[in-house]
């Protein structure tokens, strides 16, 4: 039976024929190869890094067998944890390492370790892959492991080696790509994607097997490349990245995770690397980098929580700040979206160029401190970045409290809640801050809270509508009723 083109140029399991050593193979065999040496495979997404591992134990003799776990599997965490926690004989692959938590990372460093230095042989070979600076990592967890184990890079093939990896599949097939140089000039050298152009550049001339007679030459347009790729992995994951951009709780004017995704793509299409320092991201692009420091302390790492289908396809180590679109697939298809379109799609507002350090300011007297923490807490619960002073003291330190507020509560906060009572209107700061926000009041971007019957110029409950609420910290029920009558009807409003 003819060969197909997908057993050919293959984008599931492991290639045969288009297979290529990187430039480091014969360290990464050797290092496998040794029986108790722990080895780490680091690099970016679509580098051959698991493809590489298992080609070297497929040519090894009888008695290599490995066992392949990955967290992404959740069968296989299992069997993660039993071999960090009771550890026996074998070779075991774990693959995505970085996805595993800190103590199941130390648990296996350690374990690789000890196996490195006894001779005892009833502890593993471990074998362990992920993305950029997984060694680093391990090394830090386990410092004691820097002389023992072998780590490897595996970076995204040269010119010349996804030319022969092109060139061996197009003998195989009986045809030849004329222009072969678009095909890694589109993939950078990403094994993978060098994989499914050359069989998009096939089945789109019409080729689906192996040719018989003579050669045939087929020409790989670019534009059209690009397009039948993207349209293929549409269905697949437009629905991660609008989930992912749409934020934890939608709302029109809310789209700093749009704003991130946007710029890693940017900056992936420049270097081709999707594994990205957000704090360097965001120093690099002023345009950006309100919306990027907006998230990336907490909120980005609950999103990824609660979205269980975004995080199948982006990473973010909170600690770290890396932010990493682990498959090239996806890497890929937001490299070239049509981002206004998907804006749209989204259902943002258009873009008005005006960025914000917070959602909503809170302006406050002291003996209504409870009630606006309690309102802070559940804001950000619900994906709002909010300024309440707690929170900042230490951004706080060292600047001019008269103009830092004058700031936030003036031009830094798209929305300000007042809480206003007889001590707001007495007091030196919440009157300061009045004096700031009431000439928002025009542009319906204040939302006053009415604590009790004390008159404010400019912000009267007999002209601007705003709510009534009675707070008594002493009755049991005054944060349900906070979350009835103030955040619903405050996230509606801000929406």
């Amino acid at each position: 039976m003819a060969r197909k083109v997908e057993e050919v140029f293959v984008t599931e399991g492991v290639p045969q024929e288009t297979f290529v050593e990187p430039p480091n193979y014969g360290n990464v065999l050797v290092d496998v190869r040794h029986p108790k040496k722990p080895v780490v495979i680091e690099g970016q997404s679509g580098t051959g890094k698991t493809t590489t591992v298992r080609k070297i134990i497929a040519r090894l003799e009888n008695g290599h067998e490995a066992k392949y776990l990955s967290p992404r599997n959740p069968d296989h965490m299992e069997k993660i944890v039993s071999l960090a926690t009771h550890p026996g004989p074998g070779i075991f692959i774990v693959d995505d390492f970085h996805r595993l938590n800190e103590d199941i990372r130390e648990q296996l460093g350690n374990i690789a370790k000890i196996a490195a230095e006894t001779p005892e042989d009833n502890l593993p070979k471990i074998i362990l892959i992920g993305i950029n600076q997984v060694g680093s990592g391990l090394i830090q967890f386990v410092p004691d492991i820097a002389k023992r184990v072998g780590i490897h890079k595996i970076s995204p093939a040269s010119k010349p080696r996804t030319l022969e990896l092109i060139q061996a599949g197009c003998e195989s097939l009986n045809i030849t790509i004329e222009n072969s140089d678009v095909i890694y000039e589109e993939s950078q050298g990403d094994y993978w994607l060098t994989q499914l152009l050359c069989q998009s550049a096939c089945t789109g001339a019409g080729i689906y097997e192996v040719i018989s007679g003579a050669k045939k030459s087929i020409i790989a347009d670019r534009g059209t490349l690009r397009s039948r790729i993207v349209d293929r992995l549409h269905a697949a994951y437009s629905e991660a990245v609008k989930e992912f951009c749409r934020g934890r709780r939608f709302r029109p004017s809310n789209d700093p995770y749009f704003k991130l995704l946007k710029a890693v793509a940017e900056h992936g299409a420049q270097t081709g690397d999707s594994n990205v320092d957000l704090t360097m991201l965001a120093n690099s692009r002023a345009d950006v980098r309100q919306s990027i420091n907006n998230v990336k302390d907490h909120r980005l790492g609950i999103l990824l929580t609660d979205k269980p289908q975004a995080a199948r396809y982006f990473y973010y180590n909170e600690e770290t700040k890396q932010f990493c679109i682990e498959d090239p697939a996806v890497f890929y298809y937001i490299k070239h979206l049509n981002w206004d379109r998907l804006r749209t799609e989204c259902g943002f507002r258009a873009d008005d160029g005006k960025t914000f350090d917070y959602d909503v300011a809170i302006s406050f007297a002291a003996p209504s401190r409870e009630l606006a923490r309690y309102l802070a807490d559940q804001l950000e619960q619900l994906d709002v970045k909010v300024f309440y002073d707690e929170n900042y003291e230490t951004n706080l330190l060292g600047k001019s409290l008269s103009r830092e507020f004058e700031r936030i509560f003036k031009d830094a906060s798209r929305f300000v809640v007042c809480l206003l009572d007889g001590a707001h209107r007495e007091r030196v700061w919440p009157t300061f801050e009045r004096d700031c926000f009431v000439p928002r009041v025009s542009d319906e971007c204040v939302l006053p809270v009415y604590l009790d019957n004390t008159n404010f110029p400019g912000l009267s409950g007999k002209d601007l509508k705003g709510i009534f609420y009675k707070f008594d910290a002493g009755t049991s029920d005054w944060q349900q009723r906070a979350d009835k009558e103030i955040i619903y009807p405050l996230i509606d409003w801000i929406g």
